[in-house]
């Protein structure tokens, strides 16, 4: 893991993340602390819109691996809440750009794919301890 995990730089995020990352198809933005960083755009729930996040990613075969911790906070992130009323979304990783179909990983192999994301991103644990919550890991496939 390389980057500074344990005191993040958070001059680039939401909105203004998504907006960098496009306008350069990644080349500030993709790497965020260390980590890859995809761009997943779900469609609201109630809005009916389009919603960009910028979230860090691993990677399991073929598939995209992404958690919804929002740093501990006792609700999952809305983009979790849009992809199960619809789990047809789209990322964007670098230039590329592709459709993908979301699920929540099983109990079996949840521990595994965590495993992968701490591996990428150390602080899901501290945010798994600061909530009741369980902290969905999220697999996209192309």
């Amino acid at each position: 893991m390389s980057g500074d995990w344990q005191n993040p730089d958070y001059s680039l995020l939401g909105d203004e993340h998504v907006r960098r990352y496009r306008e350069t198809d990644g080349e500030v933005g993709y790497e965020w602390n260390g980590a890859p960083t995809l761009l997943l755009t779900t469609t609201g729930r109630r809005s009916g819109e389009a919603r960009t996040s910028a979230l860090i990613y691993g990677r399991d075969g073929d598939d995209y691996v992404i958690v919804g911790s929002v740093g501990g906070s006792p609700k999952d992130p809305a983009w979790y809440l849009n992809l199960t009323a619809d789990p047809h979304a789209s990322i964007q990783v670098k230039g590329d750009r592709f459709d993908v179909t979301a699920r929540v990983a099983s109990p079996e192999e949840k521990p595994r794919l965590w495993a992968i994301m701490q591996d990428i991103w150390p602080n899901y644990d501290v945010y798994q301890s600061r909530t009741d919550r369980e902290i969905p890991v999220v697999v996209l496939t192309p």
